[in-house]
C-alpha cells in the first residue's frame, strides 16, 4: 500500500533515524497537496498555512500510531480535514454564525484575499460550493480540485464509495444549478 519512499520515511520517523531529514522529505512530498486541500476548505491563505503547520505537527507527533493500513497521504489528509473542520467550527462559534453562514462569510471575503487570483467564474464556483452541505463540500473539493479517486476519498473520509458517488453527483447538480442561476453574460 505504501510506496518504497513512504515506507522508508515512515520507518525513519518511527524508529527516530534521521527524523529531521525524513520529516523534511515528508513535508516536501505532501505540503502542496495538503495546502490546497485545506485552502479549499477554509478559503483563506493565512488560515490554510496555519492549519498546514498544525497538520504536520500532528503528523510528526502521531506518526508512531500510523500502522500502514491505509495510504500515508490518506492518513495525512484525514488529519488535515479534521484540523480544518475543527478550525471552521471554532470560527463559526466565535463569530456566532452557523456553518452555512460562515461559508458564505468566507467566500464573500475571498476576493479581498491577496492570494486569490481567480476570475468571476472561479468566485461564483466558490460561492456555489459554499451553499453545499459540509459532506458534499468535502467530496466535491477532493474530487474536483484534488482529482482524487473515489477509493482514496472513501479512505480519507471513512465512508463507502457509493455514498461518495451519490454526494458528488448531488453536489455537481447543485453547483451547476447555482452557476446557471447566477451567471451573467455582460461581464
Amino acid at each position: 500500500m505504501l510506496t518504497k519512499e513512504e515506507k522508508r520515511i515512515v520507518k525513519e520517523l518511527q524508529e527516530n533515524k534521521n527524523p529531521d531529514r525524513a520529516f523534511n522529505e515528508l513535508v516536501n512530498l505532501y505540503k502542496e497537496r495538503l495546502y490546497w486541500h485545506i485552502r479549499n476548505m477554509v478559503k483563506n491563505h493565512e488560515d490554510a498555512n496555519d492549519l498546514l503547520q498544525n497538520t504536520f505537527i500532528k503528523v510528526f507527533r502521531y506518526i508512531h500510531n500510523f500502522k500502514g493500513e491505509s495510504k500515508l497521504f490518506s492518513w495525512m489528509y484525514r488529519i488535515a480535514t479534521n484540523e480544518s473542520i475543527t478550525f471552521l467550527n471554532k470560527k463559526a462559534k466565535k463569530l456566532k454564525l452557523t456553518n452555512q453562514e460562515l461559508q458564505e462569510f468566507l467566500v464573500n471575503n475571498i476576493e479581498s484575499d491577496p492570494y486569490f487570483d481567480g476570475d468571476r467564474i472561479q468566485f461564483l464556483l466558490q460561492k456555489a460550493i459554499a451553499t453545499l452541505p459540509d459532506k458534499q463540500q468535502q467530496v466535491f473539493n477532493m474530487k474536483y480540485f484534488q482529482e482524487l479517486k473515489y477509493k482514496e476519498i472513501a479512505e480519507i473520509l471513512d465512508v463507502s464509495e457509493g455514498a461518495l458517488k451519490s454526494n458528488y453527483h448531488h453536489a455537481v447538480k447543485k453547483v451547476e444549478k447555482f452557476l446557471k442561476e447566477n451567471q451573467t453574460f455582460n461581464d
